[in-house]
């Protein structure tokens, strides 16, 4: 039966037992090793979450140095076109100065030139000097040699050379 106590101002309610014993119900005791099983299975399944962040990451990685190889690849192809476009100004400036210096080795244009520019004239026959050289064509020493006159080319030196013999 219930418990018959008065009732107090502001409390709660006493909870009334009841007359006979409720049936609790029993489980069955879970083994350790599904418990384990289980543990294992996240372990497993966190080291496999980690192995596949990893090929991922490996694989970005990758992907990010071939990319940049490519990029470095481009910048070094851009410069080389810029560099061939310099030599091929460079051909096309050094033809026109050929040309420029063929045209201008035209012995007719020399010869006007020479006229014109310079009011220059053919030799007369008064200045022509006529040279006869021998046949043989050998080269001669000299056997004199050059003394340098130092007393001529130095005289702060003979100066100074006789001022020293005079104090000795």
């Amino acid at each position: 039966m219930a418990y018959t106590r008065a009732y107090q101002y502001e409390t709660s309610p006493r909870k009334l037992k009841p007359d006979y014993e409720p049936v609790k119900k029993t489980y069955p005791k879970k083994s350790t090793a599904r418990r384990t099983s289980r543990v294992e299975e996240a372990k497993k399944m966190k080291a496999m979450y980690r192995r596949i962040t990893m090929y991922v990451a490996i694989g970005f990685i990758g992907l990010f140095i071939i990319s940049y190889r490519y990029s470095l690849i481009d910048d070094t192809h851009k410069e080389l076109k810029q560099e061939e476009a310099k030599l091929a100004l460079i051909e096309k400036e050094t033809t026109q100065l050929e040309a420029n210096i063929e045209s201008s080795l035209n012995l007719k244009k020399i010869e006007e030139e020479a006229r014109t520019r310079l009011g220059m004239s053919e030799p007369s026959a008064e200045q022509k000097v006529y040279v006869s050289l021998p046949k043989t064509d050998h080269i001669e020493t000299s056997s004199d040699e050059v003394k340098p006159n130092t007393s001529e080319d130095n005289w702060l030196i003979a100066i100074i050379n006789k001022i020293t013999k005079n104090f000795k």
